[in-house]
């Protein structure tokens, strides 16, 4: 599979967060080869703590095609238990993240809540680019912390 190359996507989404000065987290949902949706965090601007980047990307696939069936999402972080949820609830088949979150990852990290806990199991995959996606939220946390 694709996975680094649907993942620099995602690293793209990222870095316009940064630019927005949004905590720096890209998604993008991808169907056959095609990107269905791509987003990117979106908290601060929409004043709505809902808006992470898989939310966003996830919410418009769906209503682009009715159902996730077949997608992948990319995310350049481990999702939270909000977006883990979600794509249960939408029955996401398969989830590619880069960088790992100890605090709040509910996909192998803290919990994994896409594996065996409900009826629907999502394929799972993390640290793709790991390095990358790290560096941004690093970076982004240093710039924010001395400003």
């Amino acid at each position: 599979m694709d996975d680094r190359k649907w993942m620099q996507l995602a690293i793209l989404q990222a870095e316009i967060a940064f630019s927005e000065r949004e905590v720096p987290v890209g998604a993008v949902v991808i169907k056959d080869g095609s990107v269905v949706s791509e987003s990117h965090n979106r908290c601060i601007s929409l004043r709505d703590e809902t808006a992470h980047a898989e939310m966003l990307a996830l919410k418009d696939a769906y209503e682009k095609l009715g159902s996730l069936e077949g997608c992948t999402l990319y995310v350049t972080l481990e999702p939270c238990a909000m977006c883990a949820g979600a794509m249960i609830h939408m029955r996401l088949p398969r989830l590619v993240y880069g960088a790992f979150d100890p605090a709040c990852g509910c996909c192998g990290s803290r919990l994994d809540l896409g594996d065996h806990w409900f009826d629907h199991s999502i394929e799972t995959i993390g640290g793709v680019l790991e390095e990358q996606c790290s560096s941004l939220l690093k970076d982004f946390f240093r710039v924010i912390r001395f400003q």
